[in-house]
């Protein structure tokens, strides 16, 4: 089936998705000068080039359209690569396509044809409206006016989605293999009206870590406590523990760690207009050295226990 799809494919990608970044590439990776930390950082929704195929797919204006978009947040971890770590960024926009999910969680009321019996239509994110194609952006707006093709989703998945994948699981293998482990940031924003508890609480970052099994408990521990240090209110999982990315590529006892980060949006921006506010500077100045710091975590504490013989 696999097969018979991406040969289907082929003679589509030239008028769709290979259309879309004729110009720019869909994904980048920023490297370091020199590999010198087994850090690999991540910014999977912040891309922000809009291509006029899709948007004239839409049924949204040019800002309504950008509501689920991590803004920025690649420019706030900008500091990785002078630190001596990669950092890969979408192009693409989180409303055309989410690498943070399965490959395959689909929507079928947003396709004209049936989907394929591989397909995850049942997920909590598919539900939600926030599969690998969204159906949704920011406070529950439909993206499209109508059916898709199911082609343009397989187009975008095969063309996209795996090489992005393939990208990713290439530098935390390399970390991994350099230097004995790789510990994976997964970098994202939270909207600012976020509240916890019964209080109201509006947590300034959010560290996730699948309730502990995506990373070592030293890590985390690690990360919430230079942010508090620092005096910004920072929570752990709830109500973000981590999504795909997080869950896929975190194997601890591997040698493999990853941890998200969620960022509120309120600390450096404007959310209705999408511009950047005066606090975003010394965001990015406290992230540099929040980075900076994490990367210092001793490798005993990360490293992956040896297994017992039996």
């Amino acid at each position: 089936m696999a097969r018979f799809i991406h040969v289907r494919l082929q003679s589509e990608w030239s008028m769709t998705v290979h259309e879309d970044f004729a110009h720019i590439p869909p994904f980048e990776l920023r490297a370091p000068a020199q590999a010198r930390v087994p850090f690999v950082f991540n910014s999977p929704h912040s891309g922000r080039v809009y291509p006029p195929r899709f948007l004239a797919q839409t049924r949204l204006d040019a800002l309504s359209i950008r509501r689920s978009e991590d803004c920025y947040v690649d420019e706030l971890f900008g500091a990785a690569t002078v630190l001596g770590a990669p950092l890969l960024v979408a192009n693409f926009p989180r409303a055309y396509l989410d690498v943070n999910r399965e490959p395959w969680e689909l929507d079928p009321r947003m396709f004209v044809e049936p989907l394929p019996s591989f397909a995850n239509t049942r997920s909590a994110r598919v539900a939600g409206g926030l599969g690998t194609i969204p159906r949704l952006v920011g406070e529950g707006q439909d993206i499209y006016a109508g059916r898709l093709r199911l082609s343009e989703a397989l187009a975008r998945i095969e063309a996209v989605y795996r090489p992005y994948h393939v990208a990713l699981k290439r530098l935390v293998s390399v970390a991994r293999d350099r230097f004995g482990h790789a510990v994976l940031v997964d970098c994202h924003s939270m909207p600012a009206s976020i509240r916890l508890g019964e209080a109201g609480m509006r947590p300034d970052f959010i560290i996730g870590d699948r309730f502990g099994a995506s990373a070592a408990s030293a890590l985390t521990e690690h990360a919430i406590s230079l942010l508090t240090s620092m005096g910004y209110l920072v929570a752990h999982n709830k109500p973000y523990a981590g999504g795909f990315i997080t869950e896929h590529y975190g194997r601890p006892a591997k040698g493999f760690h990853a941890l998200q980060i969620e960022v509120n949006r309120g600390l450096y921006m404007n959310e209705a207009t999408l511009e950047k506010t005066a606090g975003f500077d010394a965001l990015a100045e406290d992230l540099r050295r929040f980075c900076a710091d994490l990367m210092s975590i001793p490798d005993a504490q990360v490293e992956p226990l040896p297994i017992a013989a039996e």
